[in-house]
């Protein structure tokens, strides 16, 4: 298992944290996030979804639980799994055709993980007594992933650790 933590002092962290990892993603790739109500989960993917060419406003699906970003040369698909009970309620969603065309990214995450044991997981936590500081932990056992997190170390205030 590859992890990587990233720690960022505000907004623009995360913004670089999205545009260094926007050109790696295809197509079928799934990234988890996990993380407090307002930590930064729908931040991300504003910056994710900027930084591979949408220029439209993002915002979180909680209660329209999907909504879709066509980018160029690509799709995102941005689920929010907040309200939903089970992951028989994510499949009954139908959305398992439009993951394998698209980059899907889905708040709250863990609900869906067994479906998507592939996925990248990211989790955004808050740092205390920061209104603007994260820290970001990235992890897959995948090798797709293992060597995406690779490249990833060498952004300043990484930190790279392998396991297993």
């Amino acid at each position: 298992m590859h992890e990587l933590t990233y720690a960022v002092a505000g907004r623009a962290g995360t913004t670089e944290l999205a545009a260094r990892l926007a050109p790696e993603l295809r197509a079928g790739d799934v990234l988890l996030l996990r993380g407090t109500l307002g930590s930064g989960k729908t931040a991300f993917v504003q910056d994710l979804s900027a930084a591979l060419g949408y220029e439209g406003p993002v915002t979180s699906p909680t209660f329209t639980l999907a909504n879709f970003y066509e980018c160029p040369g690509l799709t995102v698909l941005h689920v929010d799994a907040y309200r939903l009970d089970s992951v028989a309620e994510f499949r009954d969603l139908g959305l398992v055709d439009y993951a394998e065309r698209s980059v899907t990214v889905v708040e709250w995450g863990d609900l869906v993980a067994e479906d998507y044991p592939g996925h990248l997981l990211v989790e955004v936590a808050l740092v205390p007594d920061s209104e603007e500081a994260r820290v970001f932990t990235l992890s897959g056992g995948s090798p797709r992933w293992a060597a995406l997190l690779d490249g990833l170390a060498a952004l300043p205030g990484s930190e790279l650790r392998v396991t297993g």
